[in-house]
């Protein structure tokens, strides 16, 4: 019986719910809509919202399609607010219309300009308005702001309501101070303490001197370099299980700083085992390529050397012609006996000639210019050494913002294809300069020029210096290729005059022009020759000056050709930190005019480091001397020793002198020597400041007339001190304190000195 009357219920239960289920769907689809009405739109046409319906006139009335069509006209984005409702047999759709914006404004954005958060966002003047595109705009623009380093960025948009159913819209921006990077934390690192790691990586934590740079505001990207950089520097050490095992970033609660941890693990220190060279390349010998390897067994391993190696046997072997070679290293790694064994393989590459040198990108540099520079030709064997000068050398015009060298595959695989990519940059200069000095006073110079003139790589330079001691006007022009050769040519048309009454009581002016050319010799030797014509002139001289200067009192035209050898073996012409520098010229006046000399002069300077390329040390000298061919060396011929050239002393402060007015004479001969060292003085490389200790010694003597009252000294000054460099942001900056500890009573000596001068 109970189980009749189970099976009795649950058949009425079943029965019931069809029933149900049937007479819902009777209700929903009871009824035909006899008229669709839209309310509310003004804007829009009602046909266009009718067709977003999935019901129309004469249809069943289904309330699924109902709020189907709900969902499809809010989806439009069209509108801010839709119901549909039944009345009757009618179905009315009322509609309020999302505005229109009219304007589109920027408040408060004083770091980051309007035309580039305009172009992050994506709403637009005259495109609808609604509310989540509004929230997605003001979190672009917030992330616009992080990437900036700023992320206490608020940005409140505001809707200013107009007719017609428009809004201006404004985005309020409150930028906050920029947010720095108050600590960097390390875990897990053992063999390397904090400091050390900091200085590996590119992040800097904020401090007061950084507003030079941005380098301690929390960039992603940075911080993803850095683990790079974390790794480079522990695979140099032999660490090659290191890795950075995460490097998280926390802000602040109050959002004005960062709070960096990179947690790394170590791992264990690995020793060179065996290296070896495997080669396919036909007559090339294993032997030869491992006296050019820096891996050697039993070493700390270095993953540096090994790229090094890689990079010194592609060199050599594209100098004898394999331009597509390929070096593979094999490691093998032996975690028991911490050793990695490094098998280089050198896989086969035909000999390679250049196809074709192809040149893009030069707008105004005519094609010549460039194809002139390369050490190679089309038809030429390869060669990797040729190649990085030519590369070099192109780089060297100083006419481009980029230079690309490429190859790629020739026509068969004996032959390569060279290709070179250049980027042109401005090279016309208009430049406004000043600078104060103890030496020169206060000075300022103008100065036009244009380095590749017509494209030609021609040089054409006008420049105009006044000071309260020197006026200097100069007007050259440089060919560098003059008549297809290699040969730079040039002509200089000159005048200077120069305010030397307190050291000697007399103005010199000097009016002439110099022709010049310049020509390589070897890859590290050249040779110039010159041409001069100059009238010098000793005026205003005081009625108390020396005798020898009133005597010198006059105009002097003197011709004379010249020569130079310059010998370079620096590794950099500006910071250069090893090598050397020797250079030899003389002057032969006596080609007509009224003087007739001879004078010699040389310096060689020689820089190598002290420790890795910070510290560096320098010993140079130069010395020079002159004398006349039947007669005295004129004043305006002889040397002048001192300030710039001497320190310790002033312009003109040591060698010749009348004993009665102190005037200065200068001299027929002299020489100084010096040693110097450059170094860093702890401050970040941003801040451009770097430190020299000196020590100079040298003399000058030696003066024609037989006046008694001449005090001509022969004797050895000498000083040392220090002094301060610095790439201001304002310009270059030089401070030196010198103590003459070797000098003659009547010298005239000058502890401080002080260079600054800017352009703009």
């Amino acid at each position: 019986m109970r189980v009749l009357f189970f099976v009795c219920a649950f058949a009425l239960v079943i029965a019931s719910t069809g029933l149900s289920e049937r007479s819902i769907a009777y209700a929903q689809s009871a009824g035909v809509i006899s008229e669709v009405r839209v309310e509310g739109n003004r804007r829009i046409e009602a046909s266009t919202i009718q067709s977003y319906l999935l019901f129309s006139q004469g249809s069943p009335y289904n309330r699924g399609r109902i709020d189907k069509s709900l969902k499809a006209l809010f989806n439009t984005g069209l509108f801010a607010d839709v119901s549909i409702r039944r009345d009757g047999s009618a179905v009315i759709v009322s509609v309020v219309e999302n505005p229109i914006i009219n304007r589109l404004a920027f408040e408060g954005n004083r770091r980051i300009n309007d035309d580039t958060l305009s172009a992050e966002i994506q709403l637009r003047p005259r495109v609808v308005y609604t509310r989540a595109r509004v929230q997605n705009d003001v979190q672009r623009i917030i992330t616009v702001y992080r990437r900036s380093g700023r992320f206490a960025a608020v940005v409140e948009p505001k809707v200013i309501q107009l007719e017609q159913n428009r809004v201006d819209l404004v985005f309020e921006i409150n930028e906050g101070e920029q947010t720095g990077i108050k600590k960097i934390r390390f875990v897990g690192n053992k063999v390397f303490p904090d400091k050390r790691l900091l200085s590996q990586i590119s992040t800097d934590e904020t401090r007061w001197y950084n507003f030079l740079s941005s380098s301690d505001t929390y960039d992603p990207d940075r911080l993803t370099f850095d683990r790079e950089l974390l790794r480079k520097y522990y695979l140099s050490k032999g660490y090659a299980d290191f890795r950075v095992v995460s490097a998280i970033a926390e802000l602040t609660q109050d959002r004005d700083g960062f709070f960096i941890t990179f947690a790394v693990d170590e791992g264990k220190q690995y020793q060179f085992g065996k290296i070896d060279v495997e080669s396919e390349v036909k007559d090339l010998q294993p032997e030869a390529i491992r006296a050019l390897l820096t891996t050697f067994e039993g070493e700390t391993y270095n993953a540096d050397a090994i790229e090094e190696s890689i990079q010194t046997i592609t060199f050599e072997l594209g100098k004898l012609g394999y331009a597509f070679v390929n070096v593979r290293p094999k490691i093998d790694r032996d975690p028991e006996n911490l050793t990695i064994a490094v098998t280089y393989r050198i896989q086969k590459s035909p000999r390679v000639y250049v196809e074709r040198i192809n040149i893009t990108g030069n707008v105004r540099t005519l094609d010549h210019v460039i194809r002139r520079e390369f050490k190679l030709a089309e038809g030429d064997a390869f060669n990797t050494a040729l190649l990085r000068r030519s590369r070099s050398r192109i780089r060297s015009l100083n006419f481009f913002e980029k230079v690309e060298v490429t190859q790629e595959e020739g026509s068969s695989a004996d032959k390569t294809v060279i290709n070179v990519d250049v980027q042109e940059k401005s090279t016309g200069e208009l430049s406004i300069g000043a600078g104060f000095s103890t030496t020169d006073s206060v000075s300022g110079d103008l100065t036009i020029r244009e380095r590749n003139l017509l494209g030609r790589g021609q040089d054409l330079k006008f420049k105009v210096s006044l000071g309260t001691e020197n006026t200097n006007i100069d007007l050259g022009f440089t060919e560098p290729y003059f008549l297809g050769k290699e040969l730079r040519a040039g002509i200089d048309l000159f005048n200077v005059r120069r305010d030397l009454q307190d050291e000697s009581g007399y103005d010199s002016n000097k009016l002439g022009f110099r022709l010049r050319a310049g020509f390589p010799i070897k890859e590290h030797i050249s040779a110039s020759v010159n041409y001069s014509l100059v009238n010098d002139e000793v005026t205003n001289v005081q009625s108390d000056a020396s005798t020898i200067i009133q005597k010198s009192e006059g105009e002097f035209l003197t011709s004379s050709v010249g020569y130079r050898l310059n010998f370079n073996y620096l590794d950099d012409n500006i910071l250069p930190t090893e090598g050397n520098k020797f250079s030899i010229g003389q002057t032969f006046s006596g080609l007509g005019g009224d003087v007739f000399s001879v004078s010699t002069e040389a310096d060689y300077v020689h820089f190598f480091p002290i420790y890795d390329n910070d510290v560096v040390a320098s010993l140079g000298a130069n010395g020079g001397y002159i004398f006349g061919i039947g007669e005295d060396v004129i004043l305006a011929q002889r040397f002048n020793i001192g300030g710039r050239t001497f320190r310790g002393f002033a312009k003109s402060g040591i060698g010749p002198r009348d004993r009665v007015t102190s005037d200065a004479l200068g001299g027929n001969a002299y020489i100084v020597g010096k040693a110097e060292v450059r170094f860093p003085m702890g401050f970040p490389e941003e801040f451009g400041l770097s430190g020299r200790t000196y020590i100079q010694a040298g003399t000058l003597a030696g003066i024609d007339d037989g006046d008694p009252n001449i005090q001509d000294e022969a004797s050895i000054r000498a000083s040392a001190g220090f002094g301060v460099n610095w790439t201001s942001p304002f310009g270059p900056l030089q401070v030196n304190i010198s103590y003459p500890f070797l000098k003659e009573d009547f010298d005239d000596d000058e502890v401080f000195q002080l260079d600054f001068g800017t352009r703009f």
